[in-house]
C-alpha cells in the first residue's frame, strides 16, 4: 500500500501532441501519510486509514534467508496467469500489445508521481477503448488479511479496499490480481473515462501480459500499484514491504469494461484476451 506524497506539482497543461513514454530515475524517498477513498467512489466516502509508516519502495532481491512460501495464484499456473484462453489460441504477446499503446496522447491535464520525491513525469494516455500509463509496481497488500497480506507484515495495511467483492467483503489482495488508480482529482479523473471498480486491466511487464480488474484508488498525485497477486503473476517480488517493481509495468484499462464477479479471476482472463484481441484488431 502506497502513501500518500507531501505535494503535488502544478499540473502541466495538456499536451495536444502524441509523445513517448519519459523515463526517470527512482529515488528510494519516504512517503507520508496517504487518504483513500472507502466504498463507493461516486459518493462522498470516508479516509481510508491513516498511513503513518514509511514507504522506501522497491529493494534488491534478499540473498540469505528462506524463500518466500509461493503466492496462492502464483505466477506460472492457476488464475490470472494469461494462460491459453479464447478457444486454445495462443496468448497474446506482450510485445505485440506494447506496440499498440508505444506512442501517449494524455488525457489527464497534468502528470503523476511514481513515489513522494520523484518528478511528476508520468501522463494518464489513452487510445480508442483504452487509458494506459507506464510506471513502477508498488504493491497494494490491502484487504482481507492472510498469510502474506497482514499487520505483520505490511505497516501499511489496511482490511479495507476502495472496492469490495460482490458480497460486500474487501477485496483479498493475496488471491486477486487488482490494480490501483489515483483518487479523482483536477490531474485525472478515472470516473470520466468510464473506469470504475471491476474494470478491465491488462498489464505487461517484461514478455508477460496478465490481467487485473480495477480494485483499489490510491493518492491523488502518485500512480503505479498493484496487489501482491498481480504482481506475483508477474513475476515481480511481491514482497509488501519494500517488493515490487522499479519501473517499465505499463497498466491497460479497459473503458467500460466490467468484470462479474469482480473476484472472479477466471472471468477476468478470458474477458482480458476477448478485449486485448479487440483493441488490437483481432476480431
Amino acid at each position: 500500500m502506497r502513501v500518500q506524497s507531501l505535494s503535488l506539482v502544478a499540473a502541466s497543461a495538456a499536451l495536444i501532441a502524441p509523445t513517448t513514454f519519459p523515463h526517470a530515475p527512482h529515488p528510494l524517498r519516504p512517503d507520508p501519510p496517504a487518504r483513500h477513498l472507502a466504498g463507493d467512489p461516486f459518493r462522498d466516502a470516508p479516509a481510508r486509514a491513516n498511513r503513518s509508516g514509511v514507504r522506501i519502495g522497491p529493494v534488491p532481491e534478499r540473498t540469505a534467508g528462506p524463500p518466500a512460501p509461493p503466492s496462492r495464484s502464483g505466477p506460472d499456473r492457476g488464475p490470472g496467469t494469461g494462460g491459453r484462453a479464447g478457444g486454445g489460441r495462443a496468448p497474446v504477446r506482450a510485445a505485440d500489445l506494447l506496440a499498440e499503446v508505444r506512442d501517449c496522447t494524455p488525457v489527464s491535464r497534468g502528470r503523476y508521481r511514481e513515489d513522494a520525491g520523484t518528478p511528476a513525469d508520468i501522463p494518464v494516455c489513452g487510445k480508442r477503448d483504452v487509458v494506459y500509463w507506464k510506471a513502477d509496481l508498488d504493491i497494494d497488500c490491502d484487504g482481507v488479511p492472510g498469510d502474506r497480506c497482514n499487520s505483520r507484515s505490511d505497516p501499511h495495511f489496511s482490511p479495507a479496499t476502495a472496492f469490495t467483492r460482490s458480497d460486500g467483503r474487501p477485496l483479498d489482495a493475496e488471491r486477486l490480481p487488482y490494480v490501483v488508480v489515483p483518487e479523482p482529482s483536477d490531474v485525472w479523473d478515472h470516473r470520466k473515462d468510464d473506469v470504475r471498480g471491476g474494470s478491465l486491466a491488462a498489464v505487461v511487464h517484461g514478455d508477460r501480459v496478465r490481467y487485473a480488474v480495477v480494485g483499489d484508488v490510491g493518492p491523488a498525485d502518485l500512480i503505479g500499484e498493484a496487489s501482491y497477486a498481480a504482481a506475483k503473476a508477474l513475476g515481480v517480488n511481491a514482497d509488501p514491504h519494500g517488493g515490487g517493481a522499479p519501473s517499465d509495468v505499463t497498466y491497460i484499462v479497459f473503458k467500460g469494461s466490467e468484470v462479474e464477479p469482480v473476484e472472479d479471476v477466471d472471468a477476468a482472463e478470458k474477458e482480458g484476451e476477448r478485449l486485448v484481441r479487440k483493441f488490437m484488431g483481432g476480431e
